[in-house]
């Protein structure tokens, strides 16, 4: 599945160039709701904040939107459309679909904290359920083992045939040039690349098809 991942233009360029990508760990997501432990009682919840932070430590995610066209994510995630939006083919089944909610999931909490099959699927599910105003992301998750992280303690995935890179989109109001592009992709082939700009009759990025309009 081709599935977009919206990044500032230095990070973008940089992943490129080295062939992989930031792995988030679940002390870096941007909602505080990410895993909330909506459970009343107080010993519980205590056993599943420790359950939440040894998860943190053994798995990360790779994160994803269906499409790149809405300008909010271009907004949010891309440097204010000065960013670039990174296209990868996925391995359907390496992907989980977020869902979106207006409650947090009802899981099985005794399951999550005994651990086993049972455990770590409804650890998926708690950690892929957001609140239903995030339905815009279109968000795919890939979960994947934290194995060993650089000097700086970030985890990445390389680029391979689980995540190839086959599109490269540069924002509406980036400065990045061709020849950036091209000193980033350094050979590799069969990418697509891009400059986008805002579309005429509506509000979505789409692709700028005017050659004049990109050096």
């Amino acid at each position: 599945m081709r599935v977009y991942h919206f990044t500032s233009a230095g990070h973008g360029l940089e992943d490129v160039q080295l062939r992989r990508l930031k792995i988030a760990t679940l002390t870096d997501v941007n909602d505080p709701f990410e895993l909330a432990i909506c459970c009343s009682d107080q010993m519980r919840r205590r056993a599943l904040r420790a359950t939440r932070l040894e998860w943190a430590t053994r798995f990360g995610m790779l994160c994803f939107s269906g499409d790149w066209h809405n300008p909010v994510q271009w907004s949010h995630y891309a440097d204010k459309h000065r960013g670039v939006c990174l296209g990868f083919d996925v391995q359907d089944d390496l992907l989980v679909d977020v869902r979106y909610a207006k409650m947090p999931p009802q899981l099985d909490w005794n399951a999550i904290e005994s651990g086993g099959e049972r455990g770590q699927a409804q650890m998926i599910r708690w950690s892929s359920t957001k609140f239903e105003h995030w339905t815009y992301e279109n968000e795919r998750r890939v979960f994947l083992s934290l194995e060993e992280a650089d000097d700086d303690g970030r985890y990445f995935a390389d680029f391979g045939d689980q995540l190839a890179l086959r599109e490269l989109l540069v924002g509406p109001e980036s400065k990045v040039s061709k020849a950036d592009v091209q000193h980033a992709l350094n050979g590799l082939g069969n990418v697509e690349v891009w400059k986008t700009r805002l579309a005429f009759r509506g509000y979505k990025v789409v692709r700028q098809h005017d050659k004049t309009m990109w050096r």
